[in-house]
């Protein structure tokens, strides 16, 4: 298994807004992501889960923003520092 982002944002960008058009245009939501996952060489799997955050990330979907996200782990970074600066002392 690949960790990390082996794809760059642009695409991920790019994908999500293609899956949404597609489902404005057919008004279909079924099958969508499997067709431009298909088209653009990516994991159904990877492309679900990229348009749920954008759908979290947009309010339309219940869930944790990529914004909050990223200040929670920035929080818990720094208290594992502060935890680490108390023992040493």
């Amino acid at each position: 298994m690949v960790s990390g982002k082996p794809h760059p944002a642009e695409l991920r960008e790019r994908a999500v807004k293609i899956v949404i058009e597609v489902r404005a245009e057919t008004d279909n939501p079924r099958g969508s992501i499997a067709r431009v996952a298909e088209r653009l060489g990516l994991n159904k799997g990877t492309l679900r889960n990229w348009v749920a955050q954008a759908e979290v990330d947009e309010g339309q979907r219940p869930g944790t923003a990529t914004a909050d996200k990223q200040r929670i782990a920035e929080l818990e970074r720094e208290n594992r520092e502060l935890r680490r600066a108390k023992v040493r002392s």
